[in-house]
């Protein structure tokens, strides 16, 4: 039990150490910014629905190649619902919180209103402001989900 205690707070050092907070976002920030800020370092560090579904309804994975992220999403879907969702990968803060986000997002949704999720939606959940490079990196996720609903019909 000790040395799994030890081996978490290692992890979360080295997950503490190699984020530059400074790197998110574009510009100085406001107040409300900030606070997103801090959101997607907590989802970057913690994700959430980490891991993947060996049963998954849908698996798919896109990546990244102006940075070289890559996500791979897990789907549970039963009568067009989503009952389970993790994901998978490695990449950048952005991506890898904005994936974080999305699960939170899709959990329980139908499949038909998955599909109307927009760009706009996304950057909103980020909320802080991103360039070209990095708003590929926040809709990685998405684009993944949309493209492995596609395939699966």
């Amino acid at each position: 039990m000790k040395t799994e205690m030890k081996t978490e707070t290692i992890k979360e050092q080295i997950g503490k150490e190699s984020i530059d907070p400074n790197q998110i976002g574009e510009g100085p920030l406001t107040e409300e910014q900030q606070i997103y800020k801090e959101n997607i370092l907590d989802h970057y560090r913690y994700p959430h629905h980490k891991g993947t579904l060996s049963n998954a309804t849908l698996m798919h994975t896109e990546h990244n190649p102006l940075c070289g992220d890559v996500i791979t999403m897990h789907l549970m879907i039963k009568n067009n619902q989503i009952t389970d969702v993790k994901f998978d990968g490695h990449g950048c803060t952005i991506s890898q919180a904005s994936a974080s986000m999305l699960t939170d997002k899709l959990q329980g949704m139908i499949t038909v209103d998955v599909k109307k999720i927009t760009r706009d939606e996304i950057m909103e959940m980020i909320g802080v402001p991103l360039g070209p490079v990095r708003s590929r990196c926040a809709l990685l996720a998405l684009r993944t989900v949309m493209k492995g609903l596609e395939n699966l019909q």
